[in-house]
């Protein structure tokens, strides 16, 4: 007898249709699976017949064929073992095969028939939502995230036997969406606690306001690590779309965890990895493509502390996803698309004794070693770094005077009304939105090159200004691009619609000069 079940695999963090066909036929007892089934999948065969036992079905002795539809689509993890149990099942005769008809099932299969949790659901959910509207059937830690895409139906049964007493009886329906479940804002560092490095609190803005990429250089105890765990404070909150494209990406990777803690939270991500990790753990890769760190911190910030520390190969990875704001992953059977529109900011010595630069403490670096430090980021990658500050250590004199600084919560406000600003600007250019992600271009760190100069509306002064130093600082076209970026923004910042003088010489300081400092990582100043 033949039976199926609807089911879906995930592919980056988008989900495909997949058909589960079982055929139980007369023969000796034997077991095959097809499909391009990875190893995973194939042990789906001891999961599910421990789980019938156990659940108290009867598991036939005979010749049982399974395909996974589309046959040329590779298929991996555990989440075939509920529709493969279910198909087997049907297809014995012991649950009614027109019951299946308007389910996906997804999830994995314990030995004693409970379900178990399994990546990639809200993925499955979207596509669900948006194509055949089915009921899909999860594992309980699955349906908080399953039920926060409108439109999703779920049913989250703890066993495998609840299950079929719900088919059998046609009580299969969805569970009740839950009403409060957006996670509490977290308690963030704030800006208050900054004492001096007005020029770096200064940069933080411009960098929220934008999206724009940082790098802080500065000596030991300068403080360039405790104020980029303050930038998140500043940031506005990811709006609904926004969280769920988050929230998909967080689900493929496995970090969401049980129910309780699968949250709608619109604070945006913040990714700090150690300077050993991978080029794959960073971009994205393995055997199977999963998502990477730019891609966990999508619509929000990626931190690389101790810049001089990660493998230059590693750093280079970051070029594409910097400038196309998306991870293609190619492997021989597939090539994956993952979004990674995200803000980079980084920490760095500017040089291997911590002091080159310093005030108050001499450098002991030879040439040499300044070269082969300096050599750590290339040319290419500072070009893609839109904002370059050189951080001094504070006096102990200002440390003792506890002075009262400018808390997150009003930097928040300017950049949240700068950020508004940007979305009226772009929120009819027509410019198609990166892989997985939906809307206009929101800020001006994402915008074409095309929009930026009609968008920047140069004043007659500050156009003079802009060619001045093009031709002194022999800039890139990609760094001319980003100056009137950073200069935007600024603007944006003072509610103005037009670009002075004044904001673009303040865009301009944060900017090396390309033909003295290429590849550096100290910034210089530009009169």
């Amino acid at each position: 007898m033949l039976a199926a079940a609807p089911s879906a695999a995930v592919l980056g963090i988008d989900a495909l249709d997949v058909l589960v066909e079982v055929h139980v036929a007369n023969g000796l007892p034997q077991w095959t699976l097809v499909g391009l089934a990875a190893t995973a999948v194939k042990e789906s065969r001891d999961r599910v017949h421990a789980a019938l036992a156990n659940s108290g079905f009867t598991v036939p002795p005979r010749r049982v064929t399974v395909n996974l539809q589309p046959g040329d689509l590779p298929k991996t993890g555990t989440a075939f073992d509920l529709p493969i149990a279910l198909a087997l099942l049907a297809a014995s005769g012991q649950v009614p095969a027109e019951s299946l008809a308007g389910l996906c099932a997804v999830g994995e299969l314990g030995l004693d028939g409970h379900l178990r949790a399994v990546r990639g659901v809200l993925a499955v959910a979207r596509h669900v939502a948006a194509t055949s509207g089915a009921l899909l059937i999860v594992p309980p830690d699955n349906l908080a995230e399953a039920l926060r895409v409108p439109g999703a139906r779920a049913m989250a049964p703890r066993t495998l036997a609840a299950l079929v007493t719900a088919l059998r009886d046609g009580s299969a329906g969805s569970d009740p969406r839950p009403h409060a479940d957006v996670g509490l804002p977290a308690d963030m560092p704030d800006l208050g606690d900054v004492v001096g490095q007005d020029l770096a609190v200064r940069a933080l803005e411009i960098a929220a306001a934008g999206a724009h990429n940082l790098l802080f250089v500065g000596p030991p105890g300068a403080g360039k690590t405790m104020l980029a765990r303050r930038l998140p404070g500043i940031l506005p909150p990811l709006g609904e779309q926004e969280a769920l494209e988050v929230l998909a990406i967080h689900s493929v990777a496995g970090l969401l965890g049980p129910a309780p803690q699968a949250r709608l939270s619109l604070d945006r991500p913040f990714r700090a990895p150690h300077h050993s990790i991978s080029t794959a753990g960073l971009v994205g890769g393995g055997g199977w493509p999963r998502p990477g760190e730019v891609s966990l911190a999508h619509h929000g910030v990626l931190f690389l502390d101790e810049l001089s520390l990660f493998p230059r190969h590693t750093l280079e990875s970051l070029r594409q996803p910097l400038e196309d704001g998306h991870v293609v992953v190619s492997r021989a059977a597939r090539t994956l698309r993952f979004p990674s529109r995200f803000m980079m900011i980084a920490a760095s010595n500017p040089c291997p004794c911590g002091y080159a630069g310093c005030h108050d403490k001499p450098c002991r670096c030879s040439v040499a070693d300044l070269e082969r430090h300096r050599a750590r980021l290339s040319g290419p990658l500072a070009d893609r770094i839109d904002l370059h500050v050189h951080v001094q250590r504070v006096p102990p004199a200002d440390l003792a005077q506890h002075s009262t600084a400018e808390r997150s919560a009003e930097v928040r406000e300017r950049v949240r009304a700068a950020r508004a600003r940007q979305q009226v600007r772009y929120a009819h250019t027509g410019v198609a939105p990166s892989a997985g992600t939906t809307g206009p271009v929101p800020t001006n760190a994402a915008a074409p090159s095309r929009l930026i100069a009609p968008a920047a509306r140069l004043e007659p002064e500050a156009r003079a200004l802009m060619v001045r130093a093009a031709d002194r600082l022999m800039l890139s076209a990609r760094s001319y691009h980003r100056v009137l970026r950073v200069a935007r923004t600024i603007a944006d910042l003072d509610d103005s619609d037009v670009v002075s003088k004044q904001h673009l010489g303040e865009a301009l300081r944060f900017r090396p000069a390309d033909n003295a400092e290429e590849g550096t990582m100290a910034s210089t100043t530009v009169a």
